[in-house]
């Protein structure tokens, strides 16, 4: 990807889209083009294509996705399944029908069937049942890689598409009733320490494990992706370390400073049991995370406090 190159992203105002943008603005890429969903929808087809054709970016990184955690997938199915699948035919559609050079989609590692084999490799895909709690936004997903699959076998197209673990880091989403298991610990500590509490209520039994990923790391992830990376076959990208919830929750409830206790509410779903990612031809291509995730706890708590 040349320094010239006008880069379009995407979804530039989420979590990973904006630290795409934060890393292409460090690396020196002076042409990125970003726009609101106010500017241009992207559920409307037709507003899509007339923007690439107005706009001709050379290379695009597709973050925009409706995204939720479990009570969000599991209580609008129709919207989560449709938008994203809207949104990302639009998109990969706009880019191969303006002759777009790179295109990179961005996954979830929720495509990955719930009792796969661990660590979770690129293969696996398709092999089993998904996750019930998301299997809408799953689904979407699946979708969007095999589109840049057909689009490439098809028309020779450059699309590739990459697979992120759990992220969290600035921009996140700390709705409770919405956000990601991190994020909605952050800041139920964060209520907690400031009310005096003293316990705080988590759901399931803390069992699980999951694997986190700063945004930062995954937008050097994409970067890199973007300039190295090449297959017909999606990759993984995450940290290569896992933490159950439990010591997570310990972990955010140090960093916020809570005295208090945590009460395991095990009547709320654990969802699925262990989900990590084997990212090691990500690897093998020579890069590797930087941001630790106590540091990186650390960094996500001050941009919610930022956001108070």
């Amino acid at each position: 990807m040349e320094k010239n190159a006008k880069i379009y992203v995407a979804g530039h105002r989420g979590l990973a889209g904006s630290a795409l943008v934060r890393e292409l603005h460090r690396q020196g890429y002076p042409h990125l083009v970003t726009r609101t969903r106010q500017e241009v929808n992207l559920l409307d087809a037709a507003a899509v294509q007339q923007f690439f054709a107005a706009e001709r970016p050379t290379h695009v990184f597709v973050a925009a996705a409706k995204v939720g955690g479990i009570w969000a997938n599991n209580t609008q199915p129709a919207d989560f399944l449709w938008e994203n699948l809207q949104l990302q035919n639009n998109l990969i559609q706009a880019a191969w029908q303006t002759g777009v050079t790179k295109l990179l989609f961005l996954g979830s590692s929720c495509i990955y069937p719930k009792l796969a084999p661990q660590p979770l490799k690129e293969e696996y895909l398709l092999t089993g049942p998904l996750e019930p709690t998301n299997e809408w936004y799953a689904v979407a997903k699946i979708a969007g890689i095999k589109l840049c699959q057909a689009h490439r076998r098809q028309h020779g197209c450059d699309f590739i598409s990459a697979m992120p673990t759990n992220l969290y880091g600035p921009n996140d989403n700390y709705d409770l009733q919405g956000s990601h298991v991190l994020p909605a610990l952050i800041r139920k500590f964060h209520e907690a320490k400031v009310r005096g509490d003293r316990e705080v209520s988590c759901w399931g039994t803390g069992a699980p494990l999951r694997e986190f990923l700063h945004a930062d790391d995954l937008a050097r992830a994409l970067v890199f992706l973007m300039q190295n990376y090449s297959e017909e076959q999606f990759i993984n990208v995450g940290s290569g370390s896992e933490i159950t919830i439990r010591d997570l929750a310990e972990l955010v409830r140090e960093v916020i400073g809570f005295t208090g206790t945590i009460v395991w509410d095990t009547t709320k779903p654990d969802g699925t049991p262990r989900k990590l990612m084997d990212s090691g031809r990500l690897f093998s291509l020579g890069w590797r995370p930087a941001i630790g995730l106590r540091e990186g706890i650390a960094l996500a708590y001050a941009d919610f406090q930022t956001q108070l």
